[in-house]
């Protein structure tokens, strides 16, 4: 029998009181992007009953009314109701905001001077996660817990279901079975509601509308478990009911724990900050290493000191599930990808106003909205560079093909997939 084994991953909605913070900072961001695009940010968030706290460091050349950019941002999360005593209109703003250190910019600005490149906004080491479990090349129950929130926010925002409110969280637990998903365990959804409707209401409505569409036909069996609204009662969220902070739903904006977190959050931060830049970059190269057959499961760590333009370490591991060693992998993944501050930044035009909308709706998986990380564009570069035995660079053609040392999984690999 093959081994069995649980895995749960967690999401929540653009309403919840981290999540909120998160879009204001990246809010503040785009407003500065879109005027500045060389702006340096490093912007946090406070948010509770009818407060909201903005401090961090920005230099700019734009004039930005930071009070107007977070009055829109909590608006367009859906809280223009001021008897949930946290809304746009109500709330009061405090701005606490000075230009960044001279001693950060000088180690990032360092390199400009001496090799025409920029150094990372700080040090540390961040990961990038893929693998063949979905479409969308995410884990299962991150993918599908996120899936279930993308339902809430659609019957909210539609009017589908009247009496949602913005803030809501939901879990999933996949069971899998040979180390692949076989169906789901567990379904925990948490949605704030009304005052009127009952409890009955809520979980028959929730799990024929919101969670009836989220997961693939087959997933959901007799046994899967349901827990809707597990309290019995959420009509008090958002800030009102627990106050939210930048950064700190790191799990969620990435990959569901399935994947290592090098501990950096996003929001808040522009590109020059690698904990964003190399997060979005080592996302970008796992993926292409998974849609290009290479290995069904990639973790890329990359790492990098402040002031330097390289990282100073590049990692692979396919978990062995592929047939090309990863010192290969490695190889040629530093030959294809420019993981620079600088090629990061302009490899996957990171000095655009995309970012609030990638706190609302995620980071990873999906596909537009300025994710250009999700985009195959270096497939087919990097089955060239590994079948060649000598890494080529990105865009220009590869050598005759030589026999390589090991095969490339290709057409059997897909055919295994297509057979699972």
């Amino acid at each position: 029998m093959a081994a069995r084994s649980l895995f749960t991953s967690e999401c929540v909605t653009p309403g919840h009181p981290d999540k909120v913070c998160d879009q204001i900072s990246d809010g503040v961001l785009d407003a500065v992007l879109a005027a500045d695009p060389r702006g340096r940010v490093a912007c946090e968030t406070l948010a509770t009953t009818d407060l909201v706290v903005l401090a961090g460091e920005i230099t700019t050349t734009a004039r930005v009314d930071y009070e107007r950019v977070v009055r829109e941002a909590i608006r367009s999360m859906g809280y223009d109701d001021p008897a949930l005593l946290f809304s746009a209109d109500k709330a009061h703003v405090q701005i606490h905001l000075h230009a960044q250190s001279p001693d950060i910019a000088l180690g990032v600005d360092a390199d400009a001077a001496r090799n025409k490149d920029i150094g990372a906004g700080d040090q540390g080491m961040m990961f990038g996660y893929a693998c063949d479990e979905t479409d969308a090349l995410m884990p299962a129950p991150a993918w599908w817990a996120r899936r279930l929130v993308n339902r809430l926010v659609e019957a909210r925002v539609s009017g589908e279901i009247p009496w949602l409110r913005p803030d809501g969280k939901t879990l999933v637990t996949v069971e899998y079975r040979g180390g692949r998903p076989a169906r789901v365990d567990t379904v925990v959804v948490s949605t704030q509601h009304e005052d009127a409707v009952s409890l009955d209401e809520v979980r028959r409505t929730v799990r024929r509308k919101v969670v009836g569409p989220a997961f693939p036909r087959g997933m959901i069996d007799g046994a899967t478990r349901f827990h809707i609204n597990p309290t019995g009662r959420f009509v008090i969220g958002g800030p009102h009911g627990d106050s939210g902070l930048t950064g700190r739903k790191i799990i969620v904006d990435t990959y569901g724990g399935m994947g290592r977190h090098g501990g950096g959050a996003f929001s808040g931060k522009d590109p020059t900050k690698v904990d964003r830049s190399a997060a979005y970059a080592a996302r970008w190269v796992a993926r292409t290493v998974v849609a290009a057959g290479i290995a069904r499961r990639c973790e890329v760590q990359l790492a990098y000191a402040i002031g330097v333009s390289r990282p100073v370490s590049v990692r692979v591991d396919a978990f062995g599930t592929s047939e090309v060693p990863e010192a290969r992998i490695e190889a040629a993944i530093q030959d294809l990808f420019d993981l620079s501050p600088r090629g990061m930044i302009e490899a996957l035009d990171l000095r655009r106003p995309i970012y609030a909308g990638l706190a609302r709706d995620g980071h990873f998986g999906l596909q537009g909205g300025g994710r250009t990380w999700e985009e195959p564009t270096r497939v087919e570069d990097l089955r060239r560079a590994l079948s060649d035995g000598t890494p080529a660079k990105a865009g220009v053609p590869a050598k005759a093909a030589a026999p390589a040392r090991r095969p490339v999984p290709g057409a059997k690999a897909k055919a295994r997939a297509k057979a699972r």
